[in-house]
């Protein structure tokens, strides 16, 4: 048997891949790197931090301390260690660790990711568990775990042709209970944002915060074009049970104001958290509803610090805090480096 343990449940460390000259941040490559600075070095405070580099010593020298910050050298496409990093699960018959190394195509073969496609296997020896590569292409926005047998996701990404156009619906459902062990797919059909890359991933838009409460984006406005699509998302959500027949408990986050770069409207989102140990790294954009979602996080992630952290220039390249960070659970160790 399988567990696909719950980002609220106890880490080992965080991984990130810093940005680099051949990445798409270049335009603007140091205001890009100071926010991933401010990422690390938060998450540091509270747990290690691997970063992924193409230059270490370049790097380092963008950190005041080093403490809990481990540097590997690594050659990347871009940046976005959510989708391209091994996901962790619990293979409760060895009571061992397993990485599952999907393919990432780039979202569905917009962008070229043959480099952060091969990291895992690339990075493999400093994990302290071993890994498996898997025939799927999935990416782990995709896919959200409440850590008791249940997976929330979208039709509009797992299930969109750009993926895996041979799989149907129950063959997907099938492949996914098998890898992370869980015994219900949750499904959402409705909900988007504007400027997204990734085809509606779950983490953009509904985030599990414990085992029966599940924080949701919620748009006000009805003049604004996510209204119609957020509301239907919303009561899907109401009609979402646990394995035991009960509703989840949701708690609404606000929907920014609108946010544009260079025309286009940008993806930003308070749902785009990352829980760390005893913290939420929580997406701010200098936006009139930061101050809510705050407020509305200290409150329901009661016990841990709530760390904003300003997101603005991620919502350029269309993802935002989550996006950039993959956690492992405690049973995942670290071969550090000498």
């Amino acid at each position: 048997m399988r567990y696909f343990p719950a980002e609220f449940e106890l880490q080992s460390f965080v991984q990130l891949i810093f940005p680099h000259p051949q990445s798409d941040w270049v335009d603007y490559l140091e205001e890009a790197r100071q926010c991933f600075v401010a990422i690390a070095a938060s998450i540091a405070k509270y747990q290690p931090c691997l970063i992924i580099c193409d230059d270490i010593d370049v790097v380092k020298s963008y950190f005041s301390s080093h403490d809990n910050l481990i540097f590997i050298p690594y050659q990347s496409n871009d940046t976005w260690a959510r989708d391209c990093s091994a996901l962790s699960v619990i293979d409760e018959d060895e009571d061992e660790a397993l990485l599952l190394d999907f393919t990432f195509t780039g979202w569905g073969g917009k962008f070229d990711a043959t480099r952060d496609n091969a990291m895992s296997e690339n990075i493999k020896s400093i994990y302290g568990a071993r890994m498996e590569k898997i025939n799927l292409i999935l990416e782990g926005g995709g896919v959200e775990s409440n850590g008791a047998g249940s997976l929330l996701t979208t039709s509009e990404c797992l299930l969109n042709p750009n993926r895996n156009p041979h799989l149907t619906k129950i063959q997907t459902e099938a492949i996914l209970k098998k890898e992370f062990g869980v015994e219900q797919i949750l499904w959402l059909n409705h909900g988007y944002l504007a400027g997204d890359d990734t085809d509606s991933h779950i983490d953009t838009l509904a985030r599990f915060i414990d085992t029966d409460t599940i924080m949701y984006v919620k748009c006000d406005d009805k003049e604004d074009e996510h209204y119609n699509e957020l509301k239907k998302m919303e009561e899907e959500l109401q009609a979402l049970r646990d394995l035991d027949g009960e509703s989840f408990h949701l708690i609404a986050l606000p929907m920014t104001q609108a946010h544009f770069y260079e025309g286009e409207r940008l993806p930003a989102t308070y749902a785009n958290f990352l829980i760390i140990n005893d913290a939420v790294l929580l997406p701010v954009y200098n936006d009139p509803h930061d101050a809510e979602a705050i407020a509305i996080c200290k409150r329901a992630f009661y016990g841990r610090d709530i760390i904003p952290i300003d997101c603005s220039v991620l919502i350029r390249q269309h993802g935002s805090l989550h996006c950039v960070t993959m956690q492992f659970p405690e049973e995942v160790g670290l071969r550090v480096p000498s």
